[in-house]
């Protein structure tokens, strides 16, 4: 891989990418930032995409891609956690794509009052038309070895994605359980109900648990691996932000958002 936070796993039958790392961290002053998590799964019989970022991601998603010889065109699927923009605008880059999102989630999504919240209105009305769109159940077998876990609190219909690849489980929570301090505190920084949001994330552990070596890849962090009830990171944390500060272009200031 091009770095070590771009990692890439061999599980049996499927080769799973991480396109953008997710950040556990939002900006104090200027709103969220928006920093998600972007996996590709690749199957003989499928390749997919879980989740696909925002506006600022979407060079970046495009580049990526490019570097592992797969083209937008390619892309077979688009399997969305749920309908914020930092997660789900960028569906619109894949022309042959079916786009999953689960029916509770897309019904409140279209509920919501414009410019109140973080749904991608216009986005989410163009999807309810769109002639690839699957609407999901909980335990649907969405693609082979896939099955859709409805985890509501973040949003009504936020849905985990779980891969049995044969040996270990890797689940992708998306919004369900941001970071490691959710996933450990069991509770969330974003949720409507804390009850709802507890119980959504005790099933992500069942779910992460059931076998050794399982891979939990969360939404807004690093992916983790889950070994005799120790949880160890997967690559490091990187962010950095190139800020003019100064009064010419040619000179920068990096900020790292890590430690």
């Amino acid at each position: 891989m091009a770095n070590e936070n771009q990692r890439s796993f061999l599980k049996g039958a499927y080769h799973i990418d991480i396109i953008v790392h997710g950040f556990p961290g939002k900006s104090v002053c200027h709103g969220p930032l928006g920093f998600s998590t972007i996996a590709l799964v690749r199957h003989r019989s499928f390749t997919a995409l879980v989740d696909v970022g925002g506006f600022g991601q979407r060079v970046i998603l495009n580049q990526r891609l490019r570097e592992l010889g797969v083209s937008p065109d390619e892309i077979t699927d688009v399997l969305l956690t749920h309908s914020h923009f930092d997660h789900a605008i960028n569906w619109v880059n894949f022309p042959n794509a079916n786009i999953y999102i689960s029916r509770e989630e897309m019904v409140w999504a279209l509920e919501q009052p414009a410019g109140e919240t973080y749904v991608p209105e216009l986005y989410m009305e163009a999807l309810e038309e769109y002639h690839k769109l699957v609407l999901i159940e909980h335990d649907d077998e969405v693609l082979p070895g896939i099955k859709s876990l409805i985890c509501p609190g973040h949003t009504p219909g936020s849905t985990v994605y779980v891969l049995d690849t044969g040996n270990c489980d890797i689940v992708f929570t998306g919004d369900a359980c941001k970071n490691r301090a959710e996933l450990v505190s069991r509770m969330a920084d974003m949720t409507y109900d804390a009850h709802i949001t507890k119980k959504s994330i005790n099933d992500i552990w069942g779910a992460w648990s059931r076998r050794d070596n399982g891979i939990l890849i969360p939404g807004h962090d690093l992916p983790m691996v889950l070994n005799n009830d120790s949880i160890q990171y997967i690559g490091k944390h990187e962010a950095t932000i190139k800020a003019w500060l100064d009064d010419t272009l040619n000179k920068t200031t990096l900020v790292s958002l890590t430690p």
